[in-house]
């Protein structure tokens, strides 16, 4: 078990089922059961992973000492998470809108508040990184500075920067450069993801860059060694995708943290990802460690 600081996004969630893209206008739907409530947001995804994998996650987050805010800290020991290092300083509690297509695509409508002008208290950082083995940093500005903090301390960084078109987009660059497991989404690329490979790699080189490619698996760069591509799983269908990205970045960090090699740990990875999708809800079909070993002797 590592003991894995995660700091990003915690948001209250509504999934709304739709009948497909492009969305035709329609005054009044009816979708019924087809819009259901949900604690997300990719901190709270990849903590709630990584705690249920059996890990020692400590969450850093902002909420705004609202009602929803509330109602979230009281979730959190329920997802085996403590909230000693949720900060409460934002001015409302972020939420998203999540429009989810019966072929499992996606449209997501996240409503920050004010998060990207806040940031995570300086005097919780030393709690939050004491003894930590990684940290994982999301791309929100309330965590940017965290990424020197690490690095002053040693330790590794993970990050996520999810749909990314420009690589020398300043928004995401210190992200990027500080990470030593890199993730992104292929889904915005303007070329080929093995284009993407080699300008991330000439700009920011880090030890490990994974481009998700959704149905078409993953692509894997190790520094120095040649790129591997894993294909996806999904051995209970889809369902939906959100929250699948966030899983196959939980599972590597979680297979990499137990030592193993990461072409083994992506494989693995893109079978919890896999079995995620089957369900909807960004934290919902989440396998715990022991569920994930079961479906990894059987996936063999």
């Amino acid at each position: 078990m590592a003991r894995i600081a995660v700091a990003g996004l915690y948001t209250l969630e509504t999934n709304l089922r739709i009948e497909g893209f492009p969305l035709p206008y329609y005054p009044v739907t009816y979708p019924f059961h087809g819009i259901t409530q949900a604690h997300a947001g990719v901190g709270l995804n990849v903590a709630v992973a990584l705690a249920g994998l059996g890990h020692e996650v400590r969450f850093a987050t902002l909420i705004g000492e609202d009602e929803p805010g509330d109602h979230m800290m009281a979730a959190l020991p329920g997802f085996g998470l403590a909230g000693g290092h949720v900060a409460r300083n934002a001015s409302a509690t972020s939420q998203s809108v999540i429009l989810v297509a019966p072929d499992g695509n996606r449209q997501i409508h996240c409503d920050l508040k004010d998060l990207q002008e806040r940031h995570y208290p300086t005097e919780r950082v030393a709690s939050l990184l004491d003894d930590a083995t990684l940290a994982v940093v999301c791309n929100i500005n309330f965590a940017r500075p965290l990424l020197a903090a690490a690095r002053e301390r040693d330790i590794p960084i993970a990050t996520d920067v999810h749909a990314l078109e420009d690589f020398d987009d300043a928004y995401n660059r210190d992200f990027m450069a500080a990470a030593d497991i890199l993730f992104l989404s292929h889904e915005r690329l303007r070329c080929t993801p093995g284009e993407a490979i080699s300008a991330l790699r000439q700009r920011y080189d880090p030890r490990i860059l994974v481009i998700g490619l959704g149905s078409g698996g993953a692509l894997l760069s190790e520094r120095g060694q040649s790129t591997l591509q894993l294909p996806a799983i999904a051995p209970r269908g889809v369902v939906n995708t959100i929250g699948a990205g966030d899983a196959l970045f939980s599972a590597f960090v979680d297979q990499t943290q137990r030592g193993l090699p990461a072409s083994l740990a992506l494989r693995n990875a893109t079978l919890y990802a896999g079995t995620k999708v089957s369900e909807s809800g960004a934290t919902c079909g989440l396998m715990n460690a022991q569920a994930f070993q079961a479906a990894i002797a059987a996936s063999y």
